[in-house]
């Protein structure tokens, strides 16, 4: 009976690395030369990510992202996010809920999404929220509140590192690595915070 336990717990190990290390890399490079899927400026990147929640356990979060600029290696990711509503505003983390997640990956190619300049989202208090501001200067805001920031930062503004992930990263190994600046003035990965991707559509 151990025996056949131990043979049985072998063989998941053995399917499971088999998966990982050989089936995972081969989907992905499939997908990549697939059209719908092709990394791409405008696409979408589904990720989900483990984090904190403010105590000593961690919670899954849901990210959808915008492809906004790619400038080499340098690739700029913007938060897909819907505008609060002044009576119920959003909490800041930018994260979208499991359920929400899972609908967006079916329509977000049909929902009218809006890019709106950073300066905007701050320009009348509080931030991020749909105001007469914002409705006036960007009317598809009447169709949908779903948006994602819009920036141009040039290359040698520190803050132009902000949202910067590697394209060779997410091609070659389906992971989001940030360029960051570490004290320093040469952008640099930062491998071990790098997360996995779920999805791109276009």
């Amino acid at each position: 009976m151990k025996k056949i336990l131990i043979a049985g717990l072998l063989l998941i190990i053995a399917f499971y690395a088999l998966k990982q290390f050989v089936y995972n890399p081969y989907k992905w490079k499939k997908d990549m030369n697939n059209p719908e899927h092709k990394l791409q400026l405008g696409s979408f990147i589904f990720s989900k990510q483990r984090g904190s929640n403010g105590s000593q356990s961690t919670q899954r979060y849901y990210f959808i992202f915008k492809v906004t600029e790619i400038n080499g290696d340098y690739l700029r990711l913007s938060v897909i996010r819907q505008l609060s509503q002044k009576e119920k505003l959003k909490s800041s983390d930018f994260s979208t809920s499991k359920e929400d997640y899972a609908d967006l990956k079916n329509t977000i190619k049909s929902i009218t999404i809006t890019p709106i300049l950073t300066e905007d989202l701050y320009k009348e208090d509080p931030s991020f929220t749909l105001n007469d501001y914002l409705e006036t200067k960007y009317p598809s805001l009447k169709q949908s509140r779903y948006y994602y920031e819009y920036t141009k930062l040039p290359l040698d503004s520190p803050q132009y590192y902000n949202m910067i992930y590697s394209k060779d990263e997410i091609i070659k190994n389906g992971k989001l690595v940030r360029w960051i600046l570490n004290h320093s003035t040469k952008p640099e990965l930062a491998k071990r915070l790098s997360q996995n991707i779920d999805l791109i559509l276009n």
